[in-house]
């Protein structure tokens, strides 16, 4: 749910990204420059790490076993890392390390989509600093990043023998194969081919393309690779039929088993593709697909949704020959709280902990290859999208929290057996949706702000913090007023923050009205007389508590799902307590709307610091001033003049005035180390310890 910020009113002063990109870039790279050149006086605070905000309470990694790679020669091929039995062995002077605690790394910053290149060398740099500092090995990308990241790793490492860190690279597979239904479409197959092509040239510092140059060599550490996506069950389903009569594949490094089904076949092809590639160089390196439970090679028929269990992909069915030393190894995105197999399977529950129970029988099945959780975690959201066992629901979590159950889980990948965890990501990233928050918003520009009720833009140890904020604004100056004397508002790139001073004897309960559509009005909230409010929220400040609520006509429930009235909550007529969908069969939901004090707002004496998410009011992008109008189950926009603020207590309305704000093509955001980073940290140190 996010941590309630220390700074309500003032902007943080911390590098900036964003609406002056050019010159925090610039600004970044000079303070970059110059602390290695020695612009500081301690060592350890040369670290470009530092330029991060959070990163100077981590302690420098202690001293230990160098990870400087020592690769093996196997029949002329040289091998960094390689797959012996259920081990993932990477080979290192200080012996072999078998467990690895990794991070994932994608390829935008807020304002910013996938193909989009805006990561700046400087933020590489100060990236990978900060990831050894915080005892990841690994960092694992899931498609070629522009030249300036294959630059900065190498320069990196160079710098950093003992401690370097090392690649998963991955490579992107085109999502035409799901509108076509077919993997061995010629397109598909000639344009994943081709990708992966580019990407060992890459790796190689052997690509030149109209995007640039890539001109350094990371393969001294390149330790693995992950090809491919989830691969939806639809289309995959569509395409195994229409490839049903695929021949088996019997290639050079690699081949389909005995039981292979044609996407299997597909995916065998393009592994031995890319192991001629590395071949050619004298290279090998264990070579991987992305799975994911929803395609598992598990059966799980207490799973109440058809398409989490309708069709199965198994690794065991994709073999490497004789030809491939460096082997092949079985890699799940697997997060604790989805499908619903979890919470349902009997056979999971026994142990206690689902779970583990679920990553156990993973590893089972591949009794003769490594397994991998290459994608796990929670996210520090205020919006959740799914509850899972033992607390580590998709979202509501405060930013501690998630780090906590982050450390837990990579504790216990390890526990269970397995060859490593990558945790999912790096930094939050502005763009990505969630299934039961896109319905409200406009999908077209989400990426140009961030939503506290959206799951999957929390999910990084790097918080990427809004900054873009607009100057305060003093709403009213009524001295002596009530149940305010003063009202001092501010926007920013997620939400609208208060400022509010309370008058003389301070009411017990609150109500801060907010009015987005001036054209909009009805039945007034219980205990105010007000009717343009369109969105509420009622705080009860001795009980410390309170709920959010959005006018019926703004209420985004229906456009997600019809929802029996006996299971939305308590609210006055006219009016929705603010809930999201949490799951659709059966319907569970989330109060996204309880106020507790310490998540969206705070009381100190007569100061009450309150921050309104956009969406906590019906706008469904705040950088075009658009608000989300319901209207028969499609979502339609009207065009917000500014939010109007209005007070009520004791069935006394004081109105504030509106808040203006203007709208973006380009926002402006803060790097933060997220609050509670230090508990991954200690797990990933541990887990790589002995």
């Amino acid at each position: 749910m996010g941590d309630f910020p220390s700074h309500v009113v003032s902007v943080p002063a911390r590098p900036r990204f964003g609406r002056a990109r050019a010159g925090a870039i610039g600004v970044f790279t000079l303070v970059l420059c110059l602390m290695m050149a020695g612009g500081s006086s301690s060592p350890a605070l040369r670290s470009p790490a530092y330029l991060i905000a959070g990163m100077k309470d981590i302690p420098s990694p202690p001293s230990g076993r160098p990870w400087t790679p020592a690769p093996i020669d196997a029949d002329g091929l040289a091998m960094v890392a390689s797959a012996d039995g259920q081990r993932f062995v990477l080979h290192t002077t200080a012996g072999d390390q078998t467990f690895l605690p990794g991070v994932d790394l994608g390829d935008t910053t807020p304002g910013h989509v996938p193909g989009d290149p805006s990561i700046s060398a400087a933020q590489y740099r100060a990236w990978f600093a900060a990831m050894s500092m915080l005892g990841i090995r690994v960092v694992r990308t899931y498609t070629i990043h522009r030249p300036a990241f294959y630059q900065q790793l190498a320069q990196y490492n160079g710098e950093n023998p003992d401690r370097p860190l090392y690649l998963m690279q991955g490579v992107a597979l085109p999502t035409s194969y799901v509108i076509r239904r077919n993997l061995y479409d010629k397109q598909v197959t000639e344009a994943f081919t081709g990708e992966l092509r580019d990407a060992a040239n890459a790796v190689s510092g052997k690509l030149t393309t109209t995007d640039g140059d890539w001109d350094a060599d990371v393969t001294p550490w390149l330790c693995g690779w992950i090809i491919g996506a989830e691969l939806d069950p639809y289309a995959s389903k569509a395409s195994d039929q229409r490839n049903r009569n695929a021949k088996p594949v019997s290639g050079r490094f690699f081949r389909s088993a005995t039981g292979a089904n044609a996407t299997e076949k597909w995916l065998a092809a393009r592994m031995n593709e890319l192991a001629g590639f590395q071949a050619a160089k004298g290279l090998s390196e264990p070579i991987a697909f992305v799975n994911w439970p929803t395609t598992d090679p598990l059966r799980h028929p207490e799973e109440p949704l058809a398409q989490e269990d309708m069709y199965q992909l198994d690794a065991n069915h994709v073999l490497p020959t004789a030809n491939w030393p460096a082997g092949t190894f079985a890699s799940y995105h697997a997060f604790p709280y989805y499908p619903d197999f979890l919470r349902r399977e009997p056979g999971l529950q026994k142990a206690g902990d689902p779970y583990a129970s679920y990553l156990g029988a993973l590893h089972k099945h591949h009794a003769t290859m490594p397994t991998m959780i290459t994608e796990f975690g929670v996210p520090s959201s205020l919006g959740s999208a799914h509850a899972g066992p033992l607390g580590r629901d998709q979202g509501g979590h405060s930013e501690t929290d998630a780090m906590r159950i982050d450390a837990e889980l990579l504790r216990l990948i390890k526990d269970q057996g397995l060859a490593g965890g990558f945790l999912f990501e790096w930094a939050d990233e502005w763009y990505r949706l969630a299934w039961n928050t896109i319905t409200h918003q406009d999908a077209s520009r989400r990426q140009l702000w961030h939503d506290p009720l959206t799951n999957e833009q929390h999910f990084g140890l790097l918080a990427t913090d809004p900054a873009g904020a607009s100057e305060p604004k003093s709403l009213i100056d009524a001295d002596g007023g009530w149940p305010a004397r003063d009202v001092t508002a501010y926007t920013d790139e997620a939400c609208l923050h208060l400022d509010v001073r309370l008058g003389d004897s301070p009411p017990g309960s609150l109500q801060l009205g907010f009015d987005v559509l001036p054209s909009l009005t009805g039945t007034p909230m219980a205990g105010s007389a007000d009717r343009r409010p369109d969105a509420v929220f009622a705080l009860n400040l001795v009980g410390r508590t309170g709920q959010a609520y959005v006018r019926e006509q703004l209420d985004p429930m229906p456009l997600d799902q019809a929802v029996p009235e006996a299971q939305r909550g308590p609210a006055p007529s006219g009016w929705r307590a603010y809930e999201l969908l949490a799951d659709r069969k059966p319907v569970e939901l989330q109060n996204a709307g309880l106020l507790r004090e310490g998540t969206l707002w705070r009381l100190n004496k007569d100061r009450l610091t309150v921050r309104v998410p956009w969406a906590m009011l019906g706008i469904a992008d705040p950088s075009s001033h658009e608000v989300g109008v319901p209207r028969a189950g499609k979502l339609t926009f009207q065009t917000s003049p500014g939010v109007s603020v209005s007070l009520a207590a004791s069935g006394r309305d004081q109105v504030v005035g509106q808040v203006a704000w203007d709208g973006w093509a380009t926002p402006s955001y803060t790097e933060r180390l997220k609050q509670g980073a230090s508990a991954f940290r200690d797990a990933a140190l541990s887990v790589t310890a002995g």
